[in-house]
């Protein structure tokens, strides 16, 4: 008896904390950490600056803290801003996701964040055309990435981290809850500058070879794919740079005598602006294929299946979404 007694003091004392502050200070509180300045702040969230100080006015008599000091042109956290910044955040993002799930989601008006997992590389092949698509029909809608290795992805899809992994491929074994949108396959080609002093026009499998190579691994857990398909032949490649980054590996190539095998989307944007030639592999390689994973207690969130409907508007070729009995 003694223990419910304390157990409902403690909750009463949390609570008494939370009825001395509208949360909507909170939405105040994070808007304002995030812009550092009033006029981006009151902006984002429709109010004019002066009801915006106010409102942060309150929160201060609230939490008996200053918490932003004038700072040049802007404002600056203090300490205890600091110290609940992440928990405010975190806070605001659970609660809007909680909400979102049980209501209509109206993409015009809604403010919830995506979470991508995603390399450079994965993040090239989606978001642009993505981006131009959200524009339009949900303008304050927000997409975070953020770097996921690929060990990890299936647990921070479990636990809410992330949203979407994109580029998650190899799913590996058990039933992990997991599903994803089948999105294009592309092919590998074998890029090298066009003056390089060795290749012509075309490219045989002894020339490959021959030349030293840029390796992308951008899963640091993983080997290349295309390591393996040349092992699986009897042959290796040798590595002259390892790069975990696929955005670079053509100004590499541009620069230099190396060569590098990689998707043919992501080649030929590169190809005129750096005077690249492109050649087929001469020899048996697998062909690229994107998937964009998510966790299955997310499918019928409205908000979630919204995003997953524009990211096949997004890529043309994707496919329905397929089980991918993790």
């Amino acid at each position: 008896m003694h223990i419910m007694h304390c157990c409902h003091f403690k909750m009463y004392v949390v609570h008494d904390q939370l009825r001395r502050i509208d949360l909507n200070l909170l939405v105040v509180f994070d808007a304002l950490y995030r812009h550092r300045t009033v006029v981006a702040a009151s902006d984002e969230l429709a109010l004019s600056p002066s009801a915006f100080s106010h409102a942060l006015n309150r929160l201060r008599n609230a939490l008996s803290d200053e918490l932003f000091v004038r700072y040049g042109a802007g404002m600056q956290p203090t300490a205890k801003a600091d110290q609940i910044a992440d928990g405010v955040r975190d806070a605001l993002r659970s609660l809007t996701a909680t909400l979102a799930a049980t209501g209509p989601f109206k993409p015009s008006t809604s403010a919830m964040t995506f979470v991508f997992g995603a390399t450079d590389f994965t993040a090239f092949a989606l978001l642009p055309r993505l981006a131009a698509i959200l524009e339009r029909a949900a303008p304050r809608l927000r997409i975070k990435v953020v770097y996921s290795t690929h060990g990890d992805s299936a647990d921070d899809l479990a636990t809410g981290r992330i949203h979407f992994a994109v580029g998650f491929s190899e799913p590996g074994n058990g039933d992990r809850g997991l599903e994803s949108l089948e999105c294009f396959t592309d092919e590998y080609v074998v890029v090298a500058r066009k003056h390089h002093p060795r290749l012509g026009h075309t490219l045989n499998l002894e020339q490959y070879l021959a030349e030293r190579h840029v390796v992308v691994t951008p899963w640091s857990n993983e080997g290349s794919v295309i390591d393996a398909a040349l092992l699986k032949a009897g042959h290796r490649r040798d590595t002259a740079i390892h790069l975990p980054s696929l955005m670079a590996a053509p100004f590499v190539v541009a620069g230099s005598d190396l060569i590098i095998t990689m998707p043919r989307r992501i080649a030929e944007e590169y190809a005129p602006l750096l005077k690249l030639r492109l050649y087929p592999t001469p020899f048996e390689a697998p062909r690229y294929a994107l998937k964009i994973a998510y966790h299955r207690r997310h499918a019928d969130a409205p908000g979630h299946a919204w995003m997953r409907e524009q990211i096949l508007l997004a890529l043309p070729a994707a496919k329905r979404p397929s089980d991918l009995s993790l």
